[in-house]
Order: structure tokens, then C-alpha cells, then sequence
């Protein structure tokens, strides 16, 4: 379905400390939990190759940044982030009420 564009983020982390990750990870996935049940976050899940994770927002990225930089995986010195924008105007129907 083609609609009005709706702005979302897409966060990529890159883990650079795996003793860190492994401390954090508690943490971290109560930050997730939190951003989801905000309505911030949509959807979280790791890389296929356990280098990272995926992090998908609602927003501007300069709006997600400060929340994106929250996460304990990156204040605790164990992942790195790169935001990258994008309009979501095309959308499987499914997707109607997530986008908004």
C-alpha cells in the first residue's frame, strides 16, 4: 500500500565489547521492552551473524538518537550505533496501524 510517508529510523549496532554485551544484556533488553511498550520502538532483534543488532523506530533520526544512545549496550562502552533515516510510505496493509 502507497501512504502518507511516516518517518522511522533504523538503528544498527555494532558490538565492540562482547564481555560487555554479555554483562549488559539484561539491561538492555529491559530498555528494548521499555521502548516498545513507550510505542517508541517497533521491532529488536540481533544480526544473523551476532555482530550487532537491529533496532527499528518511529521517527526522525534526530529524535531517536538521544533514545538510541540510552541503550546500555552503547552507554556501557559494548556496541557502537549508526541511525539511518528513511520515509516509510510503502507498507504492506498488516502494517497500518504500526505506522500509524
Amino acid at each position: 500500500m502507497i501512504r502518507p510517508a511516516t518517518p522511522m529510523t533504523l538503528v544498527l549496532l555494532t558490538y565492540v565489547d562482547m564481555d560487555a554485551i554479555e554483562r549488559l544484556r539484561p539491561a538492555h533488553v529491559e530498555w528494548i521492552r521499555e521502548a516498545i511498550d513507550a510505542g517508541v520502538m517497533i521491532l529488536a532483534g540481533r544480526r544473523d551473524d551476532a555482530t550487532g543488532g537491529v533496532l527499528l523506530f518511529r521517527g526522525l533520526p534526530e529524535h531517536v538518537e538521544p533514545v538510541a544512545k540510552s541503550d546500555p549496550f552503547v552507554t556501557g562502552g559494548g556496541a557502537t550505533l549508526e541511525l539511518v533515516g528513511f520515509p516509510a510510505n510503502l507498507a504492506a496493509d498488516a502494517l497500518a496501524d504500526v505506522l500509524g
